[in-house]
């Protein structure tokens, strides 16, 4: 083609290029000139010449870089059709543009370095070695010609190794056969980076202090900058033994690059990476050289010039890498020492110590944060952890840690040096405290493990800090809180204090108890602290939330002097009824609604006590009469105490009662305590109420309009009385319980005999008790779920339209939309009157299921033989399900289905729970499959929803609620019907997790995944089995990536395989196989997902397919198949004479067979494939069989063969 067709065609494409970049041009100039160049790229003949026309000096670096990359395209997509002249005519030409073709190192666009190297290494990856063995030795050439070529070669050998090794984006025999002979040269090629750094960065060291030599010194600079850039491609994955080469010569060069403020961090990067290094151990212990004097003191003075030289960001990104660096020696040192690699604890170990403090206590919170886990490894360390040097570095450590425990550093504030820090590290306010939470939780673990080693100093640090704490005067700083004038906000300086010493002590005391002998306890000094805490008074609710989880720290001294515990129980009930206003507490005052620090006060104070009855109830025991009558003092005053906080005291008295050990009298005293209870909740007019649903919201207000939304709250009481019985019947239920020990129970005539599978029977004392107010239970429940009907939702006053709608905290928290820090502690709890009543409908529908999940365990069989409880269930809690909405449905699920299921005796199977479980799966698959095709429909067509405020953000809150409903549906399927232990060796414990959790990219369903009894009772009837095996599969084609992993690897197959036996239809077989792969289809993208999906759709193949050859007609549809493969996958599969191939093979073969099904990511849809050929192979692969030819040839010319190259 002649050189004016060429030239008149660049000009065109010159223009287009212009048009395409120029800001100015319309979009529609914009796009033609798009198409014109892509059609170019595609169908032109001459791209070639046009490319290199493009590429010279003299254009603009705009059109140049569009010149390389139709050169690029060439090789990427024509390069298999070229002829074998027109490919060496490109590469020469290429390989000229390095040489002559680019402007100076300095010069020179990135941009164009990149287009340009990346066309060399889309060569090499289809030629070399194979036809081009000489690559190297090109590459070596070139670099002789200057800094300019040399800084290019980097690029392309550093580019090579990302995508051959990191990102492996090459067929495999290539990316095989490029490696192989990138490591038998790897030596000559780490010598290459190695000489280049060494002469180029010596150069630079030279000419630097020379103005006139700038210039040069500069090219020189950017060389090493690309040498040590190189050197981190490679030094991740090659043999150790080239990184630790002629006495580890890398690493000290490395170590010496350190205070080379240009090349400082490259230099780290590498260091960083290399130490870093995992592998045999062996192999790994030429890297204690980095404990040497030499490298130490490198590392040491760079962090100290770095930190030196103010918070400057190139400094400070220095700065991380090397606490990396040194947090990496550690974990090396950690691996070495006590291994069976001869390694002795380094003579530089106190100063690696030191230096390691220094970074745990530095300003930066992130760099304090990085240190923690090292510390960890290096507390725990079996040899170091006895070592005097680290011993003695212990203080020093937690005295660093009550700093550092200190909650500051908040990127909007001043008051401390961490913030400036701060602002470089996070977002927000709310990002660092996020931050700060799980930092201060890693602490508190490292810090436990550090007092393991000496417990009493920071025992006595925690005393000393305590003292200050509680004689310190209270400083509330600029941000005054809400709740009342001088007290404290969250970020007060002396509650930040106290938080944080808290924290501190909490962690130090109870790892004392755990690690040191009873007598060598100090305990009077314990009990001193102890008196201290009591005696100190505070009007201020975040500090005293301090003093009372200080209380529960020191608690446990108590147990060596019995006499405080009624000292302690006073300071807890003086908190329970705390108020920042006094006579707030005679008088309802509506004006002051308590804000969040209050009541976390008075709920800490309830925990407190709780927990002490919990785990401390012989301790107790004796002070049962106290007790009581404190409690009863503050029942009497109806007003004095919330109804979760009177509860929590009634709780407390039913754990102690626990200790009775006698049925009589403890069932004595539940009746007495649940009089007050049972009187209001038997009454005719509760009864009415509810029992109606109309008289329900009458009773509590829901049907008022309210003209102060704020102050007005006429039904409030009535409210508080319905919490009052649901809160204790639960409370009682929980924690009301039989002796744990059999003898102890048969003694107090708790023991009733044995169940027919030899499970003992026992009796609760609160049985009689709680199944008087069973009906009355159902009732509300049934008339609570009635409230959802739309005669119901009509009959709600203005003001409580939406009094059934999700509070906003709960939408907040789905959404993942985080909370403004301040708002939390000072904000009042519910603000207007329809948030009460939002809350109080939340948690009454949630205690009221919660009663019925506790239930079982707590009565047993007194509760499943309840007679017609099945009926009583269905026609109460499973009322009017199509009305409830999602957010309500999920806890009931999870709350009271799932522990009623597992807790129930396989003698009740028949008469309760597959009654139960038949319609409410059936219903579930209905409702599921019902809120998928609304979502589906509405992402495949948006439509227009002006009728809501913020459409989109409700429309993720549906979404996301139904993938929350999706999930605990298919936990309980899998909790009822696959055993556990098949599932715990595979699966992380199932939580809502994040659809983006890590997922295993081979996942295999555990071999022993066996249905449970309650498994195999429900597949006996045919309901419940169809309804369970078509949610399963049906819900793997939900957009729900967590929920589809979890039921392939657990649900799918041990269901499939029980009804295996029986006589499947054909058009069943299919249905389930077909289910498979449209879930492939839909999740093939998430590796995790596509492993356990191909697995579960291989084993249904394998062991259906010689029954149902309409298995083979659904392969036949999938796009792309290949017939002829599927023959022979058949041919074999159906041949049992033949032999097995491997598992592994096998399930290879097939996954190639449906490959047409499986989705891929958005990302990857429409990109053009890239096709890169194999080439013959380096290596003969020679096949004798054994036994014969080798054998037969006596004289081993049989070896000759075997291993010829």
């Amino acid at each position: 083609m002649s050189a004016e067709q060429v030239s008149g065609l660049c000009e065109q494409l010159v223009k287009a290029v212009t048009v395409i970049m120029d800001p100015a041009s319309t979009q529609r100039y914009r796009l033609e000139a798009l198409k014109f160049c892509e059609e170019f790229k595609e169908k032109c003949p001459i791209c070639v010449p046009c490319g290199l026309k493009l590429a010279e000096k003299t254009q603009t670096a705009i059109v140049r870089h569009f010149g390389l990359q139709i050169l690029e395209h060439v090789v990427k997509y024509r390069w298999n059709n070229m002829p074998r002249l027109e490919k060496v005519y490109l590469k020469n030409n290429v390989m000229g543009l390095i040489s002559s073709g680019t402007q100076s190192i300095l010069e020179e666009e990135s941009h164009i370095k990149d287009v340009l190297s990346r066309i060399v290494v889309e060569m090499i990856k289809r030629e070399w070695p194979q036809h081009w063995p000489d690559m190297l030795k090109e590459l070596d050439t070139l670099s002789k010609q200057g800094e300019t070529q040399t800084e290019l070669v980097m690029f392309i050998l550093l580019r090579l190794a990302e995508d051959v090794v990191t990102f492996q984006t090459l067929p495999t025999q290539r990316r095989r056969d490029i490696q192989q002979t990138l490591t038998q040269n790897m030596e000559k090629i780490f010598s290459f980076l190695l000489s280049a750094l060494q002469q180029n960065v010596n150069k630079y060291r030279l000419m630097k202090t020379d103005l006139a030599q700038e210039p040069k010194a500069q090219a020189n600079c950017r060389v090493g900058i690309a040498a040590l850039n190189t050197l981190a491609g490679y030094i991740d994955w090659v043999a150790l033994r080239h990184i630790t080469a002629d006495d580890c010569k890398l690493l000290e060069m490395l170590c010496l690059l350190l205070d080379e403020p240009e090349l400082q961090v490259g230099a780290a990067e590498c260091l960083l990476i290399a130490v870093s290094r995992k592998g045999k151990l062996e192999d790994r212990k030429p890297l204690m050289v980095l404990f040497g004097d030499v490298a130490m003191h490198c590392i040491l003075s760079a962090a100290q010039t770095a930190d030196g030289e103010g918070l400057v960001e190139k400094h400070y990104v220095f700065l991380k890498r090397l606490c990396q660096v040194l947090c990496a020696l550690g974990s090396q040192l950690c691996a070495l020492l006590g291994s069976d690699c001869n390694v002795e604890t380094p003579a530089n170990f106190g100063k690696y110590l030191e230096s390691f403090l220094a970074f745990t206590t530095h300003p930066s919170q992130f760099l304090r944060s990085s240190t923690q886990i090292p510390w960890g490894a290096l507390f725990r360390h079996e040899v170091l952890s006895r070592d005097p040097l680290l011993l003695a570095v212990v203080p020093k450590y937690l005295r660093a840690c009550m700093t550092n425990l200190v909650k500051v550093g908040f990127p909007s504030k001043a008051d401390s040096p961490s913030c400036e820090y701060s602002r470089f590290d996070f977002d927000s306010d709310e990002d660092f405290n996020a931050f700060f939470n799980s930092f201060r939780a890693q602490q508190g673990e490292v810090i436990r493990m550090a007092c393991r080693l000496d417990p009493l100093t920071g025992f006595q640090m925690a005393g000393e800090w305590l003292k200050y704490q509680l004689t310190a005067p209270v400083d509330t700083g600029p941000t005054n809180s809400k709740t009342g004038e001088g007290l404290c906000s969250i970020f007060s300086p002396s509650f930040v204090q106290w938080d944080a010493m808290t924290f501190f002590s909490e962690s130090v005391i109870s790892q004392m108890f755990r690690t040191m002998d009873k007598d060598e306890i100090p305990v009077n000094d314990g009990i001193d602290l102890l008196q201290l805490v009591l005696n100190f008074e505070t009007k201020d609710p975040l500090i005293l939330s301090c003093v009372l989880t200080n209380v529960s720290a020191l608690f446990p001294f108590v147990t060596y002097r019995p006499e405080y515990l009624p000292q302690v129980l006073s300071k807890l009930f003086a908190s329970v009824t705390f108020e920042v206003v006094e006579e707030s507490k005679f008088v309802v005052s509506v004006q002051a609604p308590r804000t969040r620090a209050v009541k976390n006060v008075r709920r800490h104070a309830c925990s407190s006590i709780i927990k002490m009855c919990r785990d401390y109830p012989q301790l107790v025991l004796p002070n049962f009469e106290m007790l009581y009558n404190h409690v009863k003092q503050l029942l009497s005053n109806e007003l004095l105490l919330t109804q979760m906080e009177k509860c929590a005291l009634m709780e407390a008295l039913v754990l102690i009662s626990n200790q009775f050990k006698d049925y009589e009298r403890q069932k004595a005293f539940l009746e007495e305590l649940m009089a007050p209870v049972a009187g209001l909740w038997l009454s005719p007019e509760m009864q009415r109420v509810l029992s109606d649903p109309e008289a329900f919201i009458s009773y509590v207000g829901a049907d008022n309009k309210i003209a102060d939304p704020v102050l007005e709250d006429p039904s409030g009481l009535n409210r508080s009385r319905i919490s009052f019985c649901v809160y204790t019947i639960l409370g009682v239920v929980k924690r009301a319980r039989w002796p744990a020990a059999t003898e102890e129970a048969k003694a107090g005539g708790f023991f009733l005999g044995y169940l027919p599978s030899g499970t003992p029977m026992y009796r609760n004392p609160c049985t009689e008790q709680v199944l008087k107010l069973f009906d009355n239970l159902l009732a509300l429940i049934r008339t609570h779920n009635n409230l959802y009907t739309p005669e119901m939702v009509a009959r709600l006053g203005d003001t409580f339209a939406k009094a059934l709608d999700m509070l906003e905290v709960e939408k907040n928290a789905i959404l993942g939309l985080p909370q403004p820090l301040l708002d939390l502690y000072d904000s009042p709890v519910y603000k207007t009157v329809l948030e009460r009543m939002q809350g109080f409908f939340c948690t009454l529908y949630d205690n009221c299921f919660h009663i019925l999940g506790n239930a079982g365990p707590s009565m047993q069989q007194d509760f499943y033989t309840v007679e017609g409880l099945a009926t009583q269930l269905l026609s109460s809690a499973f009322n009017n399900l199509n009305n409830i909405p999602d957010y309500r449905l999920r806890p009931m699920l999870r709350v009271f289905v799932k522990p009623l299921v597992l807790s129930c005796p396989a003698e009740y199977y028949e008469t309760l729970v597959c009654p139960v479980l038949g319609p409410l799966f059936t219903y579930l698959h209905m409702r599921l499959s019902q809120k998928w095709q609304v979502i589906n429909q509405r992402n495949m067509l948006c439509e227009d929803d002006a009728a809501d405020d913020n459409p989109e953000s409700q429309e993720m809150l549906e979404e996301q609620l139904v993938r929350m409903l999706t999930r605990e549906v298919m936990d309980l399927a899998t909790v009822c019907c696959v055993s556990k232990k098949g599932v715990e060796q595979n699966t992380a414990a199932a939580v809502d997790g994040d659809d983006d959790e890590a997922m295993a990219t081979e996942v295999t369903p555990p071999a022993n995944a066996e249905l449970t009894e309650l498994g195999k009772c429900l597949m006996k009837q045919e309901d419940v089995c169809t309804a369970v095996l078509i949610t399963a599969y049906t819900s793997l084609s939900w957009k729900d990536t967590l929920s589809c992993q979890r039921t392939t690897t657990q649900l799918c197959w041990p269901l499939l395989k029980q009804v295996l036996p029986g006589n499947l239809l054909p058009d069943a077989v299919s249905w389930f196989f077909t289910s498979v792969l449209k879930g492939l289809q839909v999740h093939g993208q998430h590796d995790g997902c596509m492993a356990a999906l191909v697995h579960l759709a291989f084993q249904i193949y394998e062991a259906l397919r010689p029954r149902y050859g309409e298995l083979k007609a659904v392969m036949e549809q999938i796009p792309d198949i290949q017939l002829d493969s599927l023959e022979q996958f058949d041919s074999k599969l159906l041949n049992p004479t033949l032999q097995k191939v491997a598992d592994k093979r096998r399930k290879d073969h097939f996954k190639r067979l449906i490959s047409g099904c499986i989705g891929k990511p958005i990302g990857e849809q429409f990109r053009k494939e890239v096709h890169i050929r194999n080439l013959p192979s380096l290596f003969k692969k020679v096949k004798p069989s054994l036994e014969t030819d080798v054998l037969e040839n006596e004289d081993g010319e049989g070896f000759n063969v075997l291993f010829e190259p």
